[in-house]
């Protein structure tokens, strides 16, 4: 059984980043909401528990809270920012607004003694952010931290293996958060850092043949790094009971369809029982006059169902449904975690009573983005595919702002083909971790040749991430950019207009929709 490492959601924005700094240290790591019943919690036999940040203050009635038997279960607790004052509120200490909030990076002074702060420097940058302020420890607390404003910047109880620290260790801004968690998850919680992904997938294939059985499965292939990868550890594990099933609705990018059949199809590397539905006029039809992009998502994730259990009964009977979901479709499906939902077209957690299936199987639901890419290349898949640019369910539905068309589609899969061609040519098509083209609903008036047009914007989105849950613009050189744009507007008939997203994630989020 894998060493686990739990982190309690109390509703903070980088939940899903203390699980990946977590998993960094090849240390197995879950996501629970606060309102998870802490006996549920500890029958996992958690080796640690992280306590994230939280947009209320704890001393507000109906905030986020916990039980103090959690702190006196015999498993070492870390709260970060609104957990470190949770522990202080609930062991006894206070916890107070502060006069001017502490934001941004701060100089703290550690006291290197603690285990938690063993091996960095006495003084370092840290990422606060805050309006409270622990004003009393808890009975049995010691203060490890301080800046100039905020006294108790990390407490400790090592008695107890108790640790509150004030600041954000898990993000990139905090110089040595990543040896601050090492120290909590390797040396105060005794995990060993043997969950890798070779383990990982022999332990999946495993499961797999067991829950399987002599069943027969259907695959959602959609040709994409998570449902490519989903489909060969299966096909590892059960070989021709699988089906695998590509429905190609007309939203993928250009000439994608007959990619992914020459891969997947009969022709390509893999024995895979493989069957492409050409879908496209039937999901136009469905989404003609719809502009709400809620609305686009549900349409085109009910109609993959539609088309899937068409395709069962062909088959015969069906036992199970694969997808390729991954971990943070997961909690950004508002499963696990506090998160709201974000993704509602992934389908996680269970099939509507009207679907003829047993179960689904998310072999994947456990990894982010670059750990499935692990699982891709511990699979034998080449590199090209486990490093093709990502893509989202339902397509270029959320890269079409307002309502899909067919000319809309054709707009928008000729000038991303564009965009991606010249990253290429500019050696840079690894620069970026994703990015695309999409299509604005803005139309606006420009002049080409003598005559003047009234015709769209497209937006061009390039992003640098590591876990796909928090990315920044990429800094693409301008002269690419210029080139980018200037054969957009010559080619692709339709467009008068290419301007650059630099928005972050957040506020925004990586797709336009």
């Amino acid at each position: 059984m894998n060493e686990l490492v739990v982190v309690i959601d109390f509703g903070g924005q980088y939940n899903q980043l203390v699980a990946r700094r977590v998993r960094e240290n090849n240390v197995y790591c879950e996501i629970y909401s606060y309102r998870t019943p802490l006996e549920e919690i500890l029958a996992r036999k958690p080796k640690g528990i992280i306590l994230t940040g939280g947009p209320s203050s704890v001393y507000e009635e109906n905030a986020a809270t916990c039980t103090p038997d959690l702190f006196h279960a015999g498993v070492p607790v870390l709260g970060l920012c609104y957990g470190a004052q949770l522990m202080s509120y609930v062991l006894g200490g206070d916890v107070k607004r502060a006069a001017d909030r502490e934001y941004g990076k701060t100089e703290t002074v550690f006291d290197t003694k603690s285990p938690l702060f063993e091996g960095i420097p006495e003084k370092s940058i840290v990422w606060m952010s805050h309006f409270d302020y622990i004003s009393e420890m808890a009975p049995g607390f010691e203060s490890i931290a301080h800046t100039a404003s905020t006294p108790v910047a990390a407490a400790q109880n090592r008695e107890k293996d108790l640790y509150a620290i004030q600041f954000h260790p898990e993000v990139l801004h905090t110089e040595y958060g990543k040896e601050i968690l090492y120290n909590f998850v390797r040396n105060i919680c005794g995990c060993r850092g043997d969950w890798k992904m070779d383990s990982f997938v022999e332990n999946q294939i495993r499961q797999i043949r067991e829950k399987v059985g002599d069943g027969r499965v259907l695959c959602a292939l959609s040709g994409g790094v998570d449902s490519s990868v989903a489909a060969v550890l299966m096909s590892r594990a059960i070989g021709k009971q699988l089906t695998c099933v590509f429905v190609d609705h007309g939203l993928l990018r250009k000439n994608e369809g007959d990619e992914v059949e020459a891969v997947f199809g009969p022709n390509g590397p893999y024995e895979l029982n493989f069957v492409r539905v050409n879908a496209a006029e039937r999901y136009y039809a469905k989404l003609k006059g719809v502009v709400e992009p809620e609305q686009k998502r549900k349409i085109i994730g009910e109609e993959f169902i539609r088309v899937f259990e068409e395709e069962a009964k062909k088959i015969g009977k069906v036992d199970f449904l694969v997808q390729g979901t991954i971990y943070p479709d997961v909690v950004e499906s508002g499963l696990g975690g506090e998160s709201a939902v974000i993704k509602s077209h992934h389908n996680v957690g269970g099939l509507p009573d009207y679907v003829d299936f047993r179960e689904i199987i998310e072999p994947l639901r456990l990894l982010f983005k670059d750990e499935v890419r692990k699982a891709g290349l511990e699979l034998g898949i080449p590199e090209y595919l486990v490093y093709r640019q990502p893509f989202p369910g339902p397509g270029l539905g959320v890269r079409i702002v307002g309502e899909v068309t067919a000319d809309k589609v054709r707009i928008v899969q000729d000038a991303d083909f564009i965009f991606r061609d010249e990253m290429a040519k500019a050696g840079l098509a690894k620069a970026s971790d994703q990015y695309f083209a999409a299509l604005t609903n803005m139309r606006s008036v420009g002049v080409m040749g003598d005559e003047r047009t009234y015709d769209y914007a497209v937006a061009l989105r390039a992003v640098s991430t590591i876990d796909f849950m928090t990315a920044e613009a990429t800094n693409i050189p301008w002269e690419v950019l210029q080139r980018v744009m200037s054969r957009i507007i010559n080619e692709v008939r339709g467009v008068n207009r290419v301007l650059y997203d630099l928005t972050s994630k957040p506020p925004g989020t990586i797709e336009l929709e």
